[in-house]
């Protein structure tokens, strides 16, 4: 499941029961609504809150306070830092409790995820800052608060966006992103649209063209900003950044962000995983079938390499 191998595109790689499910979601889905600015309208089951999780609260940008939600083992190894999905319109830190429960269980890492502020109400910057302010909170209180340096970063659609983003910004201004290891899944990184947001995207199922096209008005209303490498990482420079896994499915409409990013994150001579997954759709991981165990399995053996690998230096890294 290492690299690009074509013969995981074609029909016949995906499993009977991948095949399966793909028609019962796409049946589910046929007479649900449309997406409103109140999310992007996926049928996952409603979050159940994790007896384990707690809040810290922190200062933001701005004067408005940011909530990062906590489920911690008693002694980490190492901390990770997520950013949940949406489509930057859509979700809370709290809809990420049961993945968090399962990587904090699995990898012996304490987990963060973050309530950053939602579109259109709260258009680019200000996840893209929330992001920011969160990150540099952990390097310097990391070892304050759980008793370790070693740190990973990452999110699912939306929130590897903000993951890749903010390991950009840290390297540009500080020369370092204080991270070994960054879990990118499904990640949207190009929000001027890539080929297969299109083309895969026109019959996709959860997540449309038109329901990518709506969020991504709500966040970036302006179109000239939408190569902005800030705003769209895949226009970054790539140099410096930590390890990285990038999951995806062959039926995700994000396909082409996780290949090209892929493509360009090796290039600029960072260390990179691609996994690719005949029959995934967009979320795909959040699925109770044996694809996603497959996906899930791989990304936590991933993260616990994060907790036993060599720090990257974080001296020098101040707040801007």
């Amino acid at each position: 499941m290492s690299g690009l191998d074509r013969t995981l595109f074609r029909a016949e790689a995906i499993a009977p029961e991948t095949a399966e499910f793909n028609l019962k979601l796409r049946e589910l889905l046929r007479d649900r609504p449309g997406p409103d600015a109140g999310g992007v309208g996926l049928p996952l089951r409603p979050p159940e809150p994790s007896e384990r999780a707690r809040t810290i609260r922190i200062a933001g940008r701005d004067g408005h306070e940011l909530a990062l939600r906590v489920i911690a083992p008693d002694h980490p190894k190492g901390v990770y830092l997520h950013f949940h999905g949406g489509g930057f319109i859509g979700g809370g830190a709290a809809q990420s409790d049961r993945v968090l429960d399962r990587i904090a269980r699995n990898t012996d890492l304490a987990c963060i995820d973050v309530d950053y502020r939602l579109a259109p109400a709260h258009p680019y910057p200000a996840a893209w800052d929330d992001a920011h302010t969160a990150a540099m909170w952990l390097i310097e209180n990391a070892h304050s608060e759980f008793g370790t340096d070693a740190l990973a970063i990452g999110g699912e659609s939306a929130g590897a966006n903000l993951a890749v983003s903010v390991l950009v910004r840290l390297r540009a201004r500080h020369g370092s992103t204080g991270f070994r290891a960054a879990n990118l899944m499904f990640g949207n990184y190009d929000l001027s649209m890539t080929p297969s947001q299109t083309l895969l995207g026109a019959d996709a199922v959860p997540v449309s063209t038109d329901v990518i096209q709506r969020c991504t008005s709500a966040v970036a209303p302006r179109r000239e900003q939408r190569q902005d490498p800030d705003l769209s990482p895949l226009y970054a420079d790539l140099q410096g950044l930590p390890a990285a896994l990038f999951t995806v499915g062959t039926l995700d409409p994000f396909l082409d962000d996780s290949l090209f990013m892929h493509v360009r994150w090796t290039a600029a001579g960072s260390p990179a995983e691609l996994a690719v997954y005949p029959g995934g759709t967009h979320i795909f991981t959040a699925f109770p079938i044996l694809l996603a165990d497959q996906a899930n399995g791989r990304i936590d053996a991933f993260l616990r390499r994060a907790g036993r690998g060599p720090d990257e230096p974080t001296a020098g890294l101040h707040r801007q």
